[in-house]
């Protein structure tokens, strides 16, 4: 742990001493401005996503849970296999739900909204919900945990989810249908 914040530091602190030796006293800048924010904001993605893996990962060690990471960075457990037909790009998937904040606030719960129903693959839901649904058939019942950028970003979703948020959907998949 001490050695990654070490690393990340050295990783910051090279990134701004290449951009403070671009110029020199009095010179104008006309170099490309945008590719020096394009890469602080590189820079800056990483130790956000970074972060967030870390904030996770205790979450889940705190929990016993087995959870799974894809290479998006979504974490997942399928707790309970169902029977059904399986979760493809262009079915309708209808699942029962309750979303939760890392601190237990239950954001939405399907309990009081009804089920929701989406087409695979048309957005719609957040990415990481899109991407969890695709490793499940109907009957079946996952845990999800969406870091901020498979779920709803840097805004929230502007009610209940708060900017930067990390949400765990349990879900159940009620059905998977035909359009």
């Amino acid at each position: 742990m001490i050695q990654s914040r070490c690393i990340d530091l050295f990783l910051m602190l090279s990134v701004i001493f290449l951009f403070s030796c671009k110029s020199t006293p009095g010179e104008q800048k006309t170099e490309n401005l945008f590719g020096e924010k394009e890469t602080l904001m590189k820079v800056n993605k990483y130790f956000v996503e970074k972060e967030s893996a870390e904030i996770i990962e205790s979450y889940v060690k705190r929990r016993n849970w087995q959870m799974e990471v894809t290479e998006s960075g979504l974490w997942y457990m399928i707790y309970e296999k169902g029977h059904g037909p399986k979760a493809t790009i262009g079915k309708i998937a209808t699942i029962e739900y309750c979303i939760t904040l890392l601190d237990g606030t239950v954001c939405y719960d399907s309990g009081n909204s009804g089920p929701k129903r989406f087409t695979i693959g048309r957005g719609g839901v957040e990415a990481g919900l899109e991407e969890g649904i695709l490793m499940l058939r109907t009957g079946d019942k996952a845990r999800f945990i969406l870091p901020p950028h498979l779920a709803y970003g840097l805004l929230g979703d502007e009610e209940k989810i708060l900017p930067r948020s990390t949400i765990v959907y349990e879900v159940k998949v009620i059905e998977i249908s035909d359009l």
